[in-house]
């Protein structure tokens, strides 16, 4: 079984998301080939800053759903401001004619979808919480 938890220097940690944002007016401009590019780009932008974008699929030629394993000290925010900042504006100059579709300089929808994904349901860390001793101050 493949260990689940990533050892840094001062903490263990297995925190995962599963996030999802959509093109500007959903224009449907991720084709096949920008689609490819943007995976390489999202995963490059991740081992630079600190994080993993383990997995990622644009679905519908509109929107991008990534799954991302990072450490405590990067928030969701910082992470989709890397992938979206990044991202949206290598391809806008690899591939100028997405111009054409999004005349005002933006690539992405301003907001975006975040969950938390981890390896113990919800219910069980519940019910571990609540069969843990009352603290005797």
């Amino acid at each position: 079984m493949e260990n689940k938890y990533t050892h840094a220097r001062t903490c263990v940690y297995n925190i995962n998301y599963h996030i999802v944002w959509c093109v500007k007016y959903r224009r449907k401009v991720l084709s096949a080939d920008i689609s490819n590019r943007l995976i390489e780009l999202l995963k490059a932008v991740g081992n630079e800053k600190g994080f993993s974008v383990v997995e990622c699929k644009v679905g519908e030629n509109d929107h991008v759903h990534c799954f991302v394993s990072a450490p405590p000290k990067i928030s969701v925010t910082q992470i989709v401001k890397y992938l979206k900042g990044i991202s949206g504006n290598q391809l806008f100059r690899e591939y100028p004619q997405l111009r054409k579709s999004l005349w005002k300089g933006q690539l992405w929808n301003g907001s975006y979808f975040c969950e938390t994904i981890g390896s113990t349901s919800e219910e069980n860390i519940l019910r571990y919480i609540e069969r843990q001793k009352d603290c005797q101050l």
